[in-house]
């Protein structure tokens, strides 16, 4: 038999108490992930040019900015929510803590980084 009592199991609690929490997040943000993937291929598939200032019109739009904004953020939880399980399945030593520390900043950075390009764009700050 498993480990745990019989009202955890039923609870779906394992030895952290964490339940589905983690695995319920990774669903979710697939799901946005795919809704909002299919938005970005179908707006960027109905743009008359493909151009530098085409594109620049069209992400200065706060009907673009915004959804493009929440892909990021999906995109970017969703793929630290992913290594964070590899790194805790496969790392067993001290390193495993500094790898998810490093995990979590680079993941903040490149974030931050798009955020900030898309809402220059979007603002229409001088380049």
């Amino acid at each position: 038999m498993g480990s745990g009592t019989s009202l955890g199991r039923v609870r779906g609690l394992g030895s952290a108490h964490e339940g589905v929490h983690h695995w319920w997040h990774q669903k979710l943000t697939a799901g946005t992930n795919l809704f909002l993937m299919s938005w970005l291929m179908i707006s960027i598939a109905r743009l008359p040019g493909y151009d530098h200032a085409a594109v620049v019109t069209w992400l200065s739009s706060a009907w673009v900015a915004v959804p493009m904004a929440l892909l990021i953020v999906s995109v970017c939880y969703h793929f630290r929510l992913g290594l964070q399980v590899v790194i805790e399945d496969y790392m067993h030593d001290a390193g495993r803590v500094v790898s998810i520390v490093l995990l979590n900043v680079f993941v903040a950075a490149v974030a931050a980084t798009a955020l900030f390009a898309i809402l220059k764009v979007a603002l229409g700050a001088a380049a």
